[in-house]
């Protein structure tokens, strides 16, 4: 083993999971101030309920040894999962540092879809939805990837730290689930604005900050390939806030804090598959781009169509993750990682064809069993709160508890 190895892995871990804390604070400065809490909530009892769920079998069934689909119950309870190196994943670091680097993935990407429903779900059916989400769409997902044996893996799919696992598996699930349980009452009439921006710059910089362990800690390493997805994933967050502020300064006259805290978002979502693999120049044409997809999602797709993405948890993650991961089968070169492999613009057309597989794969799955999942769960307990309780607020109805306090 390796002491600065396992030392940067556990540092990475608990910088990723800083990152739902911090999304809850994104999450919830955009909300109206009567649901603040319970964005708050949604994200803290995440992180409490996958945290047990991850060490008694979500573990198990994302990385054991199992099959082509999913890895089973071997590790189960951590059986067999100790502080010895499991040289399949990493021959330097403890067994379960890996083990907790990734419960901290698990934890934060069901959180990424709460943004699709804000405001309107009863919190014991979000508590359903989450532990079945993660048992039947992520854990797969995850094993197919990056897995032992895992068929997207044996394919050949790149995701250096989740662009595919994490945010299009996640974003393609918020668009499923918004369209599931319906638009907000009067949302023609009262259109919501941000209630606390001051929350959303600080939860972006947590994001920003936790995220430098997300990418630069996926190289289960203290090394040059650590330091390279730390430096691409600063650059491309950096020129994604710089584009969607320029696009809204262009198309409205003026760039708002909220649109550049979007893109800044969308380029961490767009570089987190390409972090490992791609090279400082490409990072900024990725950020740069990434911008303009989502942009477009979020404002012209989403009135298009209807649907009610409170926050963009599509439009941002979706859609920023398949960029990325196409970008990844691009931009990808072997001279930042010989374990990788050269994407398109770099003689390999084969890998953008793997990439656009494993996207559509992630698309059609990840939305269908959510789809499933949702219709279960509102069969068994009801989803969606009452017109009553969704106008005086979650945070009253859930939570019997009010963000702020005026005192006359």
């Amino acid at each position: 083993m390796n002491s600065g190895d396992t030392a940067w892995v556990l540092i990475s871990s608990a910088l990723v999971m800083l990152m739902t804390p911090g999304l809850a604070f994104f999450y919830g400065g955009m909300v109206r101030k009567k649901n603040v809490l319970s964005i708050l909530m949604q994200c803290f009892i995440v992180l409490c309920l996958l945290s047990v769920q991850w060490v008694l079998y979500g573990y198990s069934i994302s990385f054991a040894p199992g099959d082509g689909f999913w890895g089973g119950f071997k590790w189960a309870g951590l059986a067999g999962v100790g502080l010895e190196p499991y040289a399949d994943y990493s021959a330097t670091i403890p067994h379960q540092a890996f083990m907790i680097f990734q419960a901290m993935f698990a934890i934060i990407t069901p959180a990424l879809i709460l943004g699709a429903f804000a405001e309107r779900m009863k919190f014991s059916a979000f508590l359903a939805f989450i532990v079945l989400w993660v048992t039947f769409v992520y854990g797969p997902v995850c094993h197919w990837v990056w897995g032992m044996g895992g068929w997207l893996r044996k394919l050949g799919a790149l995701d250096f730290a989740g662009g595919t696992v994490v945010h299009i598996n996640a974003g393609i699930a918020a668009l499923a689930t918004a369209i599931a349980i319906g638009r907000r009452k009067n949302l023609d009439k009262n259109v919501p604005t941000p209630h606390n921006m001051p929350f959303v710059v600080l939860g972006t910089a947590l994001l920003w900050f936790g995220w430098f362990g997300f990418n630069a800690g996926s190289a289960l390493a203290a090394n040059g390939l650590a330091v390279n997805a730390f430096v691409v994933t600063n650059t491309a967050a950096a020129a994604a806030g710089l584009s969607w502020a320029f696009i809204e300064w262009i198309k409205n006259g003026k760039p708002t804090v909220l649109g550049a805290a979007s893109g800044a978002v969308a380029g961490l979502v767009a570089i987190t598959p390409a972090a490992g693999f791609v090279s400082v120049i490409p990072a900024i044409f990725i950020g740069l781009l990434v911008s303009l997809f989502c942009f477009i999602f979020v404002s012209k797709v989403k009135t298009k169509f209807a649907y009610d993405d409170s926050l963009d948890a599509f439009g941002v993650h979706c859609v920023g993750g398949v960029w990325g991961a196409l970008a990844t089968g691009l931009f990808a070169s072997k001279a930042v990682n010989p374990a990788g492999a050269d994407g398109l613009f770099f003689g390999n057309p084969q890998q953008f064809l793997v990439q656009i597989a494993a996207v559509a794969v992630t698309l059609v799955y990840s939305f269908a069993v959510s789809m499933v999942i949702y219709k279960v769960v509102d069969f068994v307990m009801g989803v969606r709160v009452g017109e009553k309780e969704e106008a005086m607020g979650l945070d009253l109805t859930q939570h019997h508890e009010r963000a702020y306090t005026i005192l006359e």
